[in-house]
């Protein structure tokens, strides 16, 4: 199907995860469309290849014990030997190339944990709260009062009950809304914003504390897939890629 730097994706293993693919849009109930899923499978065996390259390249190699272990896994998991058999005719594989896809999963994902693991777990991060609003004009009123001595907390409860405005606290990089993120890093603890305008809205922020403390797992998370995502696209830039028409 394709050859990423000399190295074949196979058609029997593409086709057994077309089939997977299929059978796994199925049973959520999504609709199958054939020429959405070969695009999407074809990449996604292209970012596991130039992973799994880059482990070898690293000096990671896959062990026959490690290897075997994790097949003895996926056997039990599909309860026992007969299952497992009936599941890989069923999906396409053979012994053979199942092992070598298995190995070659074990390579990318061992390479995607060398990725993620370099992205800090800390960063200067703001605690904010905000104002919502749908209008301007409704903004501009509620920064007078801000400015005529409305305590900034009191107004936020009035806007939103449940949370009092609170962002709480987030990194740079991390909000949708970069004019509010922008803004939230000039501002100093205790200060607020004028009127800030985004596609959702208007917003009044104001900046509780500032400190350099453990990102929240959804944070995290984020940093860790863009700094997987940027990698692979550096990778694609210096590789060479050939798909098989």
């Amino acid at each position: 199907m394709a050859i990423v730097n000399g190295e074949p994706v196979p058609l029997v293993e593409f086709q057994a995860e077309m089939q997977r693919y299929r059978q796994a849009r199925e049973a959520a109930g999504q609709a199958f469309n054939e020429s959405e899923a070969r695009q999407v499978v074809l990449e996604t065996m292209i970012r596991e290849l130039l992973l799994a390259q880059a482990a070898r390249q690293a000096g990671f190699q896959v062990t026959d014990t490690l290897l075997q272990s994790r097949l003895d896994a996926l056997i039990a998991e599909r309860g026992g030997e007969e299952a497992f058999q009936a599941w890989m005719k069923a999906n396409g594989y053979d012994a053979l190339t199942f092992r070598r896809a298995l190995g070659r999963a074990i390579q990318a994902a061992w390479m995607r944990d060398q990725i993620i693991a370099k992205v800090p777990t800390q960063a200067e991060q703001v605690h904010v709260m905000q104002i919502l609003f749908y209008n301007e004009q409704e903004a501009q009123q509620a920064w007078q009062s801000l400015q005529s001595g409305v305590p900034f907390e009191k107004l936020a409860r009035q806007y939103d009950a449940l949370t009092g405005g609170d962002l709480g606290w987030f990194p740079r990089g991390y909000l949708l809304e970069p004019v509010i993120e922008e803004e939230a890093f000039r501002l100093k603890p205790g200060e607020y914003s004028g009127v800030l305008k985004s596609e959702i809205g208007f917003h009044i922020i104001k900046v509780l504390e500032r400190a350099v403390r453990p990102l929240s797992p959804r944070a995290l998370y984020l940093f860790q897939q863009r700094a997987l995502e940027e990698w692979l696209r550096q990778q694609r830039e210096t590789s060479q890629i050939q798909i098989i028409p």
